[in-house]
């Protein structure tokens, strides 16, 4: 008899409770591919100690980078620069009354970093700054993991 697949809901879709086991079984993947998108900069869960903890919103992405991946075609360093000058929603071409719900949704193309609304030179600034921040956090993480 087959198992009947269950829907989980967080209370918060934004409060990171999968351990990376947990969230490949919901996804149906290999823990490996999770870490291989991680990588790649298309996910990034929240580390607590040692453990990846991912939230439904992180699922929930992760099952929007999988169809672009298998169904859509396109390859992750495609999707990463894609992704760097248009919003998901719009790659997806999903419809505004979806992606304005949505809780997963990812515009990388906005800086993180604090900008004067209407400043183009403020807001490419921003961006490069975000650019060097995540640089060097993979920098040091590639360091970290090569002296273990």
């Amino acid at each position: 008899m087959a198992r009947k697949r269950t829907e989980i809901k967080a209370i918060r879709s934004n409060v990171p409770i999968y351990p990376i086991g947990v969230a490949a079984r919901l996804l149906n993947v290999h823990p490996r591919t999770l870490r291989i998108y991680e990588q790649e900069g298309l996910v990034k869960p929240t580390i607590i100690g040692t453990r990846r903890m991912y939230s439904a919103d992180d699922i929930q992405w992760i099952t929007c980078l999988r169809t672009f991946i298998h169904e859509e075609g396109i390859s992750i360093p495609g999707l990463k620069k894609l992704l760097d000058y248009v919003p998901c929603w719009e790659v997806a071409d999903c419809p505004a009354n979806i992606h304005e719900r949505c809780s997963a949704r990812v515009d990388w193309t906005r800086p993180r970093k604090p900008y004067p609304v209407g400043d183009a030179v403020a807001a490419q600034k921003a961006r490069e700054e975000d650019r060097r921040t995540q640089e060097t956090a993979a920098g040091e993480k590639k360091k970290r993991s090569s002296s273990t």
